[in-house]
């Protein structure tokens, strides 16, 4: 069997990890003895023909993909480009998005044969088996098609108890360098499940409200697997990485009995946090953790079941500063009940925290309680086009606040940062940047040019030079330069520096020089 799992494109301005949740259940497919590939269009531009030439070099049994509410549309219209260039590969979706929405998904888009709801792995492991024989498909839980006559949903498989079972994320498959050389994160999970019962997430009801442990000796056997691989920056996607302090000591010292060469950021809570927990975290390799606040305002952190205080917000962002570790803040705009005044609660406790912090829009995804109950909220949705579930503008009102309230407000919040970037980009352009100023906005420069590189196959399109090493470099370099408006030296500063570092591979051979993307950092 061969199967082809599908990373639908994201914006990389959402600085996204390689894509987890595809991976492990691009291990399962392999444990089940399956041949796959993962054609991963996050990091690589998209388009029809690609995809074409790509699946007709492959020939796949299968077809699967993944998404969160913002790229479904991407990806199930890319499911249903499979489907025009071969019907007889069977198609496959998971996800949050889809797993709260799969009688209007199978609606929307006939050619999407199978919908895998919540955790995906057992199911799908069960799926394989009887993938080939229709009648079967009524047996295997926690799916959803269509029947003869109407959508099936089969009955909920529970969650998986023993995530130690589950095989190491086939991180093999994916273009590993390509995201390195972006410096981001690769995200690892050490739990699932979520005990909080916040009305605007899915955690609860995507991975449970029962927190499930694996081992700390597995999980930094994955880290010493990612450090080999040449990441050692690690972002820990649990919903609530300090749901225990016990485990959080367990694994923090398992980490540091190894000696592992690691730094690593996590989620939790102001009221799961502590100055002694935040120095071990950061002995083991921590160097931030991020808080979801929401609101600077009692009485609406109590409306969204949020659980936690103004005064567990202090002491949490107060321990942050004593332990020596970065704090993240995040507020949430437009949530029910928002007004002026709870808006600039939310501002005021932003000021007083003195620790990172950034708004986001609210976001009323599909299973929320938010969504689910929105006549008992003052709340109303505007907008049920996915492509503007991206909680970067307002896509809701409440009775005292239109959107462009909403909008205006976090542009205000926002504007002495934005001011002050504006004033680094000035200093940078005039050459009276400080040095760690220049490394910054240099930084900035230079990510906008890495970007424009993968998303428009820059390399593949110009991978070939009738020259030796030197003049095939500044050749590439001018060409990169015309793309993207940047300074010649500076572009060809920074190829050396990804030449240098094995994330671009050049090659010569009988007087012709090669650029390509390398898969993996030797």
């Amino acid at each position: 069997m061969k199967i082809a799992l599908i990373a639908p494109p994201y914006p990389l301005e959402e600085i996204p990890s390689p894509p987890l949740g595809l991976t492990y259940i691009a291990a399962v497919c392999e444990a089940a003895g399956a041949e796959v590939v993962i054609f991963d269009y996050i990091v690589r531009g998209y388009s029809e023909e690609k995809l074409k030439a790509e699946l007709e070099a492959f020939d796949p049994d299968i077809a699967g993909t993944n998404s969160v509410t913002m790229n479904f549309k991407q990806a199930a219209g890319i499911l249903s480009t499979v489907k025009k260039i071969n019907p007889k590969i069977i198609t496959l979706m998971g996800g949050p998005h889809v797993s709260f929405d799969c009688d209007a998904t199978l609606t929307a888009y006939p050619k999407i044969d199978i919908i895998v709801k919540g955790e995906g792995e057992e199911t799908l492991k069960e799926l394989l088996g009887v993938i080939h024989n229709r009648s079967a498909w009524y047996e295997v839980r926690g799916i959803a098609f269509r029947g003869d006559d109407r959508i099936i949903t089969t009955s909920p498989r529970p969650f998986i108890r023993d995530l130690d079972a589950l095989p190491t994320p086939a991180r093999h498959l994916l273009p590993m360098a390509r995201y390195q050389a972006l410096g981001y994160p690769v995200s690892i999970i050490t739990s699932r499940g979520c005990p909080n019962q916040c009305i605007f997430c899915l955690g609860r009801r995507m991975v449970g409200q029962k927190v499930r442990f694996r081992s700390p000796s597995l999980i930094a056997d994955e880290i010493e697997e990612l450090i080999s691989m040449g990441s050692s920056y690690i972002n820990i996607a649990d919903d609530l990485f300090t749901a225990s302090k016990q485990r959080v000591s367990e694994l923090c010292n398992e980490f540091l009995k190894r000696k592992l060469d690691v730094h690593w950021s996590a989620f939790s809570r102001v009221n799961t946090i502590d100055v002694e927990t935040l120095k071990l975290m950061k002995s083991a390799g921590c160097h931030s953790v991020s808080f979801g606040i929401e609101s600077g305002n009692p009485d609406m952190l109590k409306r969204v079941k949020k659980g936690i205080t103004i005064d567990q917000a202090r002491k949490a962002s107060a321990a942050c500063r004593e332990a020596g570790i970065r704090g993240h803040a995040s507020f949430m705009v437009g949530l029910p009940g928002e007004t002026h005044e709870t808006m600039m609660d939310s501002l005021a406790l932003q000021k007083e925290l003195e620790i990172e912090s950034a708004y986001h829009f609210l976001s009323p995804f599909p299973g929320t309680d938010v969504r689910e109950k929105i006549a008992d909220y003052d709340l109303e949705i505007l907008t049920h086009d996915w492509d503007e579930y991206n909680a970067n503008r307002s896509i809701v009102k409440t009775s005292a606040l239109s959107p462009e309230d909403m909008d205006a407000f976090v542009r205000m919040a926002h504007a002495g940062v934005e001011e002050l970037w504006e004033l680094l980009k000035k200093k940078y352009k005039d050459k009276t940047a400080s040095p760690d100023e220049e490394m910054q906005v240099g930084g900035y420069y230079r990510m906008e040019m890495i970007f424009r590189l993968l998303r428009e196959d820059v390399i593949e399109q110009n991978s070939v030079y009738l020259s030796d090493k030197k003049t095939a470099l500044k050749s590439l370099s001018e060409r990169i330069s015309a793309l993207t408006g940047l300074d010649q030296g500076f572009v060809e500063f920074n190829m050396n520096d990804l030449i240098a570092k094995g994330y671009i591979r050049m090659a010569e051979s009988r007087g012709s020089t090669c650029f390509s993307w390398a898969h993996h950092v030797q």
